[in-house]
């Protein structure tokens, strides 16, 4: 496994990220998470859907929180053909305490806890802190990439409008 050091970065402190960096055209590695009430889905799971998934840190943080609250509210107007993941190392009890007090219905949110296998299959984990970097990224019916977007500083936000073009430009 590769390791991309200074790919991402905490208040201007340079971060390493495990894993090969994944480009458009690349195809969407699949993955393993546990959902909320600790059942495992995989990929396959959302065959024939147009993927958004969203790598967060954690949930609990604000800049993660203001980031899946804002595609919680954009679902609404994706439909049927659209999935938005929210994925994070959070334990899945935490994620589904968020997600009730957030009132986030429309994401569904998943856990790469137990192994970090996702992280890694995306090159997005920090292998200094064990948590997802900030990464959003946009698979289409076939499973292929069609948009990424590793946000370089954790602690901004990722571009909404870029990640929710590219799902829609897949469904048109």
């Amino acid at each position: 496994m590769s390791e991309r050091n200074g790919a991402a970065t905490f208040l201007g402190n340079p971060l390493t990220l495990v894993g090969d960096e994944i480009k458009m055209g690349d195809k969407a590695p699949g993955f393993t998470l546990l959902k909320n009430d600790l059942s495992p889905t995989s990929m396959a799971d959302f065959a024939g859907k147009v993927l958004i998934l969203t790598l967060v840190p954690s949930l609990d943080t604000p800049v993660c929180d203001t980031e899946t609250r804002r595609f919680n509210t954009a679902a609404a107007a994706l439909g049927e053909d659209i999935a938005i993941l929210a994925v994070s190392m959070d334990l899945p009890f935490a994620q589904a305490r968020w997600c009730g007090a957030a009132g986030v219905e429309a994401v569904q949110t998943l856990s790469d806890h137990r192994d970090a296998s996702m992280g890694e299959a995306y090159g997005a984990l920090i292998k200094e802190l064990r948590l997802h970097s900030r990464a959003v990224f946009v698979v289409n019916r076939e499973g292929v990439v069609t948009y990424v977007q590793y946000v370089k500083e954790i602690s901004e936000e990722p571009d909404y409008d870029a990640a929710l073009a590219a799902a829609k430009a897949c469904v048109a």
